[in-house]
């Protein structure tokens, strides 16, 4: 009896486990190591394991790009680019609600929270928004600046541009 318990529980864990993945609702920037649960050099199948099989693709981007949102046909989420089947960028789309660094830095802050940070940044001009990029060995991290607010985050390849 408590044999079959057991198998039912873990039944019950396997099958749940898809619906576990999806865009976090509360993400987290890991500064030059992950964005919600995606590292650089990352395969298709794990980005699938981490924010499930639904989502959108980008039909005039440079690279594949996938777009998962928070939910269906919503603009905020977050965008997986791809290089040589391999995650070569990974950003936040519009703002979504509750996402923060593992510093406590909250999208939506004022710019001066950013800018105060003792990290060195450099600072990048977009078409209609600033990024401001901290690089590290491995890895280019941006925090994307709109009307003086920290409005999104982004993790990329050593020198890559962030503008989107």
């Amino acid at each position: 009896m408590r044999r079959s318990l057991i198998a039912t529980a873990l039944a019950a864990l396997v099958l749940a486990a898809p619906v576990a993945a999806g865009v976090p609702r509360r993400g987290v920037l890991d500064p030059g190591r992950s964005l919600g649960g995606i590292r650089l050099g990352e395969a298709p199948r794990a980005v699938r394991a981490t924010l499930g099989s639904f989502y959108g693709l980008c039909r005039g981007c440079a690279s594949r790009t996938w777009y998962f949102t928070v939910r269906p046909f919503d603009e905020h989420g977050i965008a997986v680019e791809f290089v040589r089947g391999r995650v070569s960028a990974v950003y936040t789309l519009w703002q979504p609600a509750g996402w923060h660094d593992t510093r406590g830095l909250t999208l939506g802050a004022p710019a001066e929270e950013v800018e105060a940070r003792k990290l060195p940044l450099l600072t990048v001009t977009c078409t209609g928004y600033t990024a401001l990029v901290a690089d590290a060995p491995h890895a280019r991290t941006a925090y994307f600046l709109f009307d003086d607010r920290l409005w999104g985050f982004g993790l990329f390849l050593p020198g890559t541009v962030p503008c989107r």
